[in-house]
């Protein structure tokens, strides 16, 4: 059963611990479990409940605060001891908050407020926390971390990238020393070994991708050796030739932007594979390149929903065509297959949009999170057909070797925690597919973000017009300004506009991802333009300089909405953080991709009106009704695609299982 309480004591005899999967549970275990946490309400979390729990760390810091280091070390080692046998009780948590608190104003100068000590304290009990953009989530992290590796677990704080984890590691690593823990950092860029011996510290910081093709790799090399009883004989009777599996379990994970990696991440399958050599699988894959070059849209083809369609004069094309080629093609439902492949290729996927083209490789870009996804590649002959359109030289075939699903994977940690700024439309999802319920921590200061509004324009040229005269205006006023965009592409022409009016800025995407940190660090000074995707998104703090703060704060842009409408709150959020002041406003227009992916008979009236009219009120609120129910048309139909890649992974395991394999 999907137990909420605090650990049991026997976890630590279990060589790789993890939950067992959910199918693997009985329906009345299941049954009993909602009962408890629904009907029975245990478990449950009140705003009563938590400032009881303030109050008792604060009793608790009393004590400490008048001893001296002596004293909080002889605290740091009993704590030790009791969590170890008493579990997570809110008694020894308030303790061991008290402490870490304590040690954190000591070395890093910084108190935790109230409400990160509830959010914490939230995480620990094995929930996801919503806290507002800007309350300091990844200090909150701290306590929730430290005090469960305090109590022996394994803890993975889980970020977005790489970036985001190798700085919050480093700047937390003075008060984890503190209490006598070691934390380390796992880069993608690491090899098995280093990645081996920093999964022995106490506390890691990793990515999602990374955690999830570390334990790949594991169950990969154990296969039946990953349940607990072989394991502990292997380790033993000491056996040779017995490779150290790299992670040590799943204990206990904290997940940052959770509504990130476990909703808008979790769409895409994590497929672990292995380069293989094969000149007819390249020979194929250019001989579908050039029957999809022959076929025209929309005669031969069309796009539906981000997808191509073959026509019935298509297919007639192409039936005509196979005749002439190997006996390979003359299978109809893999030939199609293959070129609708190509197809996509050439129509579906951008350069600058879906990914780059760097020292001749190509190079996938996270949508969500403007990033490059080194050593990725898309599946089923896809990524080689991108290859052969950009020219470059293709990349070998890879073949399978298993594959996860997010869903699967972090069910599987034995405690889940998460934290995000933007969950409560998804909390239902969450917590029926992960287990963790969310619970919301109020601000500590109320928002003084202002909204300035929304406007649509006609042609995109209209709305990058728009947007360079904003920032003129938020310039002339000292206020440094962020101009969100959703692509490559896009920050790219926007920058011309900027260059073309005069307007000194700076730009931030894929191509410019090793000046991360200075452009962030540098986006609050008075009078700065950035231009960013989705890179300045989640995770990022803009601090700002007294005249920026003075001229009204960081005035963020939205030019374009995304696929959900977290990912536009995410950028918002990076203004009037803290109860700091600061503003936004959206400027969008009728070509943006959201409305070409859904195009309809009202697109080119409603551009007609807003070219003769552009403000006028009636036309702006039925086009921006219009963009939103697009943008939650979409959000629908992920929800669809990540229902069925959970129904698939619990089938393809199935399948597997009875040949003895796991994934």
């Amino acid at each position: 059963m999907r137990s909420k309480a605090p650990f049991a004591l026997g976890f630590r005899a279990d060589p790789y611990a993890q939950r067992r999967d959910w199918g693997e549970v009985s329906v009345w275990d299941r049954a009993a479990d909602w009962c408890a946490r629904h009907l029975l309400r245990r478990d449950q979390l009140s705003a009563r409940s938590l400032n009881r729990f303030v109050a008792a760390v604060h009793r608790a810091s009393a004590v400490l605060e008048g001893q001296g280091l002596d004293a909080w070390a002889a605290e740091t080692a009993e704590l030790r001891r009791a969590l170890g046998r008493e579990g997570f009780t809110p008694a020894l948590c308030a303790r061991a908050f008290a402490l870490i608190r304590l040690q954190s104003r000591r070395c890093l100068g910084l108190a935790h407020f109230d409400t990160q000590l509830k959010g914490a304290y939230v995480m620990l009990r094995a929930r996801v926390l919503e806290m507002d953009t800007g309350e300091g989530k990844t200090l909150t992290a701290s306590l929730a971390a430290a005090a469960g590796a305090l109590g022996g677990l394994a803890v993975h704080v889980i970020t977005v990238n790489d970036y985001l984890a190798e700085r919050d590691r480093e700047g937390l690593r003075p008060l984890y020393e503190a209490l006598g823990l070691h934390t380390d950092v796992v880069l993608e860029s690491m090899d098995e070994a280093a990645r081996r011996e920093a999964y022995q510290a106490d506390i890691v910081y990793c990515s999602n991708k990374t955690v999830v093709f570390d334990y790949l790799r594991d169950r990969q090399h154990l296969e039946e050796r990953m349940q607990a009883l072989p394991m502990a004989l292997a380790r033993m009777l000491n056996l040779q030739g017995q490779r150290p599996t790299t992670l040590r379990g799943l204990h206990f994970a904290i997940v940052d932007e959770a509504d990130s990696i476990f909703i808008d991440e979790a769409r895409t399958p994590l497929i672990l594979s292995a380069q293989r050599a094969d000149p007819a699988a390249q020979a194929y894959a250019s001989q579908a390149m050039a029957l999809a070059e022959q076929l025209r849209l929309p005669e031969h083809a069309f796009l539906e929903a981000g997808q191509v369609r073959l026509t019935p004069a298509g297919r007639d094309h192409l039936r005509a065509c196979l005749p002439g080629l190997p006996a390979v093609w003359h299978a109809p439902l893999r030939s199609e297959e293959a070129v609708l492949q190509a197809l996509t290729a050439l129509h579906v996927y951008h350069r600058d949009v879906h990914y780059i083209v760097h020292e001749g490789k190509v190079q996938i870009v996270d949508e969500n999170t403007g990033r490059v996804m080194a050593d990725r590649s898309w599946e089923r002959g896809l990524h080689q057909m991108v290859e052969i359109k950009e020219g470059v030289a293709q990349s070998a075939a890879r073949e399978t070797l298993a594959r996860i699903s997010y869903q699967l994977f972090f069910r599987r940690y034995l405690r889940l925690a998460g934290m995000t700024g933007t969950c409560r439309e998804v909390a239902a999802e969450i917590e029926a597919v992960f287990g963790p319920a969310v619970t919301r921590v109020p601000p500590r200061k109320p928002s003084l973000r202002q909204a300035q509004g929304e406007q649509l324009f006609a042609t995109l040229a209209l709305k990058w017009e728009a947007v360079a005269q904003a920032v003129r205006q938020r310039l002339a006023a000292g206020q440094p300004v962020l101009v969100g965009t959703r692509s490559i592409a896009a920050s790219e022409a926007l920058s011309a506009v900027l260059h073309a009016h005069g307007l000194p800025h700076v730009v931030l995407n894929a191509k410019q991802d090793a000046d991360e940190a200075g452009i962030v660090e540098a986006a609050g000074q008075a009078g700065r333009i950035t231009i960013a995707t989705n890179m300045a998104g989640r995770g990022t703090d803009v601090p700002l300089s007294a005249e920026a703060r003075a001229a009204g704060g960081l005035h963020t842009i939205l030019t374009e909405r995304h696929d959900n409408a977290r990912v536009d709150r995410q950028l918002i959020g990076r203004c009037a953080r803290q109860g700091d002041p600061g503003s936004w406003e959206a400027l969008l227009s009728l070509d943006d991709e959201l409305l070409a992916q859904q195009p309809g008979p009202w697109l080119e009236p409603l551009r007609r009106v807003l070219l003769q009219h552009p403000g006028q009120p009636q036309a702006q609120q039925l086009g921006l009704w219009l963009y939103r129910r697009a943008q939650a048309r979409k959000e629908r139909e992920h929800a669809r695609v990540r229902r069925n890649l959970l129904k698939t992974d619990f089938q393809t395991r199935q399948s597997l299982s009875f040949s003895g394999q796991m994934e």
